[in-house]
């Protein structure tokens, strides 16, 4: 549409009033400010330079959805907020770990070990992947291993990542 292309519209449906014999001003105006107003509404332009949520915004945003279960709208809130924060990898794999996606959860994992190496709840939920696949379990045991020495705090949790691969490896 041109940039006087409401305009050319309004004389359009004025020409086409008198065309089909329609001579009643009222009628024609009436027309024409419908059709202004129709064009001028129904093809809104919204811009946005920025994204108005900050990173953190997206990350709560995320766990809202997540506790919600809305699980594919948590997903994209941790993406937008991955560009700026490492452990959104960590609630990503999380989230594919939820939906039995466990390719795209081994990635995140990962992405969030690559990212942030002294994640401890990446090794750890990597470890706790390989436990529940039943498959590279002599790297789950080093995962478990390192997530304790990064964060002894949690070495408890961490600890029982460790013991059930270790049950696992030894067939109990």
């Amino acid at each position: 549409m041109e940039e006087n292309g409401l305009l050319d519209i309004a004389d359009k449906k004025a020409m086409r009033c008198r065309f089909l014999g329609k001579r009643n001003p009222f009628y024609c105006m009436l027309s024409t400010v419908c059709c202004l107003l129709f064009f001028a509404c129904a093809f809104p332009r919204i811009i946005l330079l920025d994204d108005p949520l900050s990173p953190e915004e997206h990350l709560n945003l995320g766990v809202a959805y997540e506790k919600d279960g809305e699980l594919d709208n948590a997903l994209s809130e941790y993406k937008k907020a991955s560009e700026k924060i490492p452990i959104a990898y960590l609630y990503m794999g999380n989230i594919y770990f939820l939906k039995k996606e466990y390719e795209e959860a081994e990635s995140y994992y990962r992405k969030a070990i690559d990212k942030d190496p002294k994640n401890a709840d990446a090794y750890n939920n990597l470890a706790w992947l390989y436990y529940m696949k039943r498959e590279y379990l002599n790297e789950a045991e080093e995962l478990a291993l390192k997530a304790m020495e990064l964060n002894p705090l949690k070495k408890d949790i961490y600890q029982d990542t460790l013991q059930k691969i270790r049950e696992a490896m030894h067939g109990k």
